[in-house]
Order: structure tokens, then C-alpha cells, then sequence
């Protein structure tokens, strides 16, 4: 797979496309891209996905406060995961958002031939979002590719959607985000020293340090699978400002404990997999009190992920 940044350079004939933010790449979007992926190399044509960042809410509507589900380096490794051949994350912008739909497809044109277009029933492109599904298919009409239309897919009764994937991480619930995502909501990033509470109660903790814009669950403690240097390990999380020792604290951390380990893993990458919420944060009267509740933490931890899948993928 090729991850580019723009269409420079770029010479595809007869590709599959599909378009969109796909953020968090869910269980929707995966029904889309294998089911075109599979059809596109039977005719041994390129599959592609056409991605944007930033999202273009935080664009055309100012929401900076949009967590994302992964970022574009994360975005595309899920996608060739299911076989997509290329991915092109363009960069979206005022000038950008401000191109008609038929403005758009010709800009596509300089470097792919577009044999077809796969796109969800709501999809929508272009300025004043006119490039409907309708509008597509005349365009591709005049332009010399198919569109095909795929409906929503559902799941417990709501649309498959990253929105509803990020409210479910705000209120905690990792289980059902899980279910939606077709795999464990993560968090990698780079191990930052902190200021060794952790080690002073016994467990010391590894501080995680995740991309400013990316989407933190709720404050609480997790049952996690840590991921470092290739191998698996059960953790305990917390997201919280340390009620305990920091009621004051503003910015919430990351620390989690990894358990049947000693390493110094400090400036590593490490990644973290939510399994399961297991309390929410609170405050301890006493450093002993916060002591037994962490061990009552680590038994149930131990528990939940003795049950839980050890690799990324779960069952819907």
C-alpha cells in the first residue's frame, strides 16, 4: 500500500475509488472497502481510498474540539490492512471545500481515471454539499465512471458512525466503540517521564503521551492490553487528573500500569487498547485506600482480560 499526500505524480488508470473521512476506519466503513477492494482486484484494478485531514468539520465549522479516532498514519495502516492499494490523504482546506463537485472530479482526473466510485446513500461533495448521489452518477455519466451506493449498516439499532463511536468513548463505554470499530479503541504514542507517583505507591506506571488531537475516553480506570515492542501485555489505565493527590489538575493523563513487567520503556512507542471500563475516577481519603483499590483493580483486570481476544480484532 502507498500512503501519498496529494495527486502530484500520479498516474492511475481504471481505479475503484471511494471518498471520504473514515475516521476510525468502523465496521461501516469496512463493509464498503472490502467488499470494493475484492471486486476491484478481481478486475485487476488499483483500489483507493481518498481521505482528508483535518476532518473538515473542523474546517468548514470550526470544531476543534473533534477528538479523532486515529490519526492519517493510523487511518492508513487500518486501510491496508483490508487491501487497499493506495491511499491519498489530501489536505482539506478553505480552497479545497470551496470546489463544486465537478470542479473536484476534474482535479481527481490529472492523476486517476476513475473506472468506479463507491459511496454511502448520504454522501456528500462539494461546495453547498451539492455533489449528491444524484449529482454523481450525472457527473459520472459525463465523466466516464459508475457510481455504486451502498446502504448505511446498522448495529444494536444506531447507524455505524464515527460520531456515535466518539460519544461512546466520551461516556466510557469502550465495550460497545469496541463492537462498532471491529476492534479495540487505542492509544500509541511515545512513553514521557513523569513525576514517579506510580512507583512511590508500588506501581509504577507508564506515562503515555498520545497526539494532542486525538480522542481521550472518558476519565476512569480501564482494563487494557499494552502493546510494546511487538508484544502483549495485560495493563490497568487511568484517565483522570489524580483526584486523590491533584484535585486541581486541568489536563488529563494517561498512566497505565502493565502488569508481569519491568522494563524501562521510557521515550519507547507504546500503545494501549481499551477493553473495558472498570470504575469511574474518584478520590481516596487516605495514599492506603487508594493502594487497596488499585490491587482490587489489577485482580479485575487480571479477570476481564483472561476472557478478553488478545489480538486487535473482536467480534461484532
Amino acid at each position: 500500500m502507498l500512503h501519498l499526500c496529494s495527486l502530484d505524480n500520479l498516474h492511475l488508470t481504471n481505479a475503484w475509488v471511494t471518498i471520504g473521512s473514515f475516521d476510525g476506519v468502523h465496521i461501516g466503513h469496512r463493509s464498503i472497502i472490502q467488499d470494493m477492494v475484492r471486486e476491484a482486484h478481481t478486475q485487476n484494478a488499483p483500489a483507493v481510498v481518498i481521505t482528508f485531514f483535518p476532518h473538515p468539520s473542523v474546517v468548514l465549522r470550526n470544531n476543534l474540539s473533534l477528538g479523532y479516532l486515529t490519526m492519517p498514519d493510523e487511518r492508513a495502516e487500518l486501510l491496508a490492512e483490508l487491501g487497499i492499494d493506495y491511499v491519498i490523504t489530501l489536505e482539506f482546506t478553505p480552497a479545497l471545500a470551496n470546489l463544486t463537485a465537478t470542479e473536484f472530479f476534474l482535479m481527481l482526473s490529472q492523476g486517476i481515471h476513475l473506472k468506479q466510485l463507491w459511496v454511502g446513500h448520504d454522501f456528500t461533495l462539494g461546495k453547498n454539499r451539492e455533489g449528491n448521489v444524484a449529482r454523481l452518477k450525472e457527473l459520472g455519466s459525463q465523466m466516464g465512471f459508475s457510481v455504486h451506493v451502498v446502504s448505511p449498516l446498522m448495529h444494536a439499532g444506531h447507524p455505524v458512525s464515527s460520531s456515535r463511536i466518539r460519544t461512546l468513548l466520551a461516556e466510557g463505554n469502550v465495550e460497545q466503540a469496541a463492537r462498532m470499530l471491529g476492534y479495540f479503541y487505542a492509544l500509541s504514542g511515545t512513553v514521557v517521564i513523569g513525576d514517579q507517583r506510580g512507583h512511590t505507591l508500588g506501581f509504577p506506571t507508564a506515562n503515555l503521551q498520545p497526539p494532542p488531537q486525538r480522542l481521550i475516553p472518558a476519565y476512569g480506570i480501564y482494563a487494557c492490553w499494552a502493546n510494546v515492542a511487538g508484544q502483549q501485555y495485560r495493563s490497568v489505565t487511568n484517565i483522570g487528573v489524580r483526584p486523590t493527590f491533584e484535585p486541581s489538575l486541568n489536563t488529563p493523563r494517561v498512566e497505565t500500569f502493565i502488569l508481569d513487567f519491568n522494563q524501562n520503556i521510557y521515550n519507547q512507542p507504546l500503545k494501549i487498547q481499551f477493553v473495558k471500563f472498570l470504575r469511574p475516577e474518584q478520590r481516596y481519603p487516605s495514599q492506603q485506600a487508594l493502594i487497596e483499590q488499585i490491587n482490587l483493580d489489577i485482580e479485575q483486570s487480571r479477570e476481564v482480560l483472561k476472557h478478553a481476544p488478545s489480538t486487535s480484532s473482536i467480534p461484532a
